[in-house]
């Protein structure tokens, strides 16, 4: 395995998806990055390309083994959707799975990717096929300046994935004039494979009897690095198990609704902290993020977070559910914390939201 720092990738990645050794990259510093590849033990997979780290948003991070064949079928389907190569612009981080896609896709389309800091300040898009993959958080603040909208038109494509993304920003986007898609993928299926709802060619996605979703198809990653027990947990005849449930209509467009996990227990109660999330994100004045910490009386409490100004009554009022599913405590924060690819940590605020000098208040 090669393990280079961001800005080498570009040069050591036509290597890695030939038939040199494969890649991988870590934040500077990311001393448990790094830990995780453990990159002193040969890879036993011999068509690896890639290796990258999750995220650890949603638990220890794992180092995932993407094949080449993989890699390739993911940017041919993706590149077939959208009508094309063209050249990518990267504005995430590429040490994780959405930003090192971008150079991928441009290493196989044969062009040269373009760069752009994670505020888009300096987004030069070109006058050919042009093509950006971004997250919500960057999409909505690029919504607030008029400079970044202007040059977000140009491109043939904005895709949007890393997170749930709720529809009025969708909807705004596309008002704008944005060519906006919406990705659905993780780590373990090289990056998005389902697109505005739409599976890639070759990809299959269903669920099981409880509604977790499982993925299938070409794109699927070879295996955890070194943790055969989990490859075996995740990995069943062909089917990669998420740990999101959904719904597949009955004319194949997908519909995520939530993580498996995001269904909690509050006094014998189950409470869908997705639909929560989903209700406020369309009704709520300012941003306010909802979890469940875990209560001595109610076994998990369910509590919600804000960076704005709005009262635990109000949050009530807006949300027409059981009245065991309403917040029962409201905090206010200075900014949301996320992970180093921009995703919202909740676990980090459900850990930390009991710590009496966190950087929660209550909202009176």
């Amino acid at each position: 395995m090669r393990v280079v720092a961001a800005d080498e990738v570009w040069p050591a990645l036509g290597p890695a998806l030939e038939d040199g050794a494969p890649l991988a990259t870590v934040a500077e510093g990311d001393a448990a990055a790094l830990a995780t590849l453990a990159p002193d033990i040969p890879v036993a997979e011999a068509d690896a390309g890639i290796l990258t780290v999750t995220s650890g948003s949603t638990g220890a991070p794992k180092a995932v083994v993407l094949s080449r064949a993989a890699l390739r079928a993911a940017t041919d389907a993706l590149h077939d959707r959208l009508g094309g190569t063209g050249v990518w612009t990267c504005a995430l981080p590429v040490n994780f799975v959405a930003g090192m896609m971008t150079l991928v896709r441009s290493r196989y389309a044969g062009t040269r990717p373009r760069f752009a800091r994670p505020d888009l300040g300096d987004l030069a898009p070109g006058s050919g096929r042009e093509y950006l993959s971004i997250v919500a958080t960057q999409l909505h603040r690029a919504l607030e300046r008029p400079d970044v909208l202007a040059r977000l038109r140009d491109f043939a494509a904005v895709v949007v994935g890393g997170s749930a993304i709720p529809p009025g920003l969708v909807a705004r986007a596309r008002e704008e004039g944005i060519a906006l898609v919406t990705s659905y993928g993780m780590s373990e299926t090289c990056g998005g494979c389902v697109y505005d709802g739409r599976p890639l060619a070759d990809v299959e996605v269903g669920t099981d009897a409880v509604g977790r979703l499982w993925i299938a198809g070409p794109t699927l990653f070879s295996g955890y690095r070194l943790r055969p027990d989990l490859t075996a947990e995740a990995l069943a005849g062909g089917r990669f198990r998420t740990a999101d449930r959904g719904i597949v209509d009955p004319d194949g467009r997908l519909r995520v609704l939530g993580r498996a996990d995001d269904v909690v227990i509050s006094g014998g109660v189950n409470v869908d902290l997705a639909h929560l999330q989903r209700l406020l994100d369309a009704a709520a004045p300012v941003p306010v993020v909802v979890l469940g910490v875990p209560d001595a009386d109610w076994g998990t409490r369910v509590v919600a977070a804000t960076t704005g100004r709005i009262a635990l009554a109000e949050l009530h009022r807006l949300l027409d559910v059981a009245p065991a599913a309403l917040p029962r405590e409201l905090r206010r924060f200075a900014a949301f914390p996320r992970t180093a690819n921009g995703k919202l940590d909740r676990q980090k605020m459900a850990a930390e939201w009991s710590a009496t000098d966190g950087d929660g208040s209550p909202v009176d």
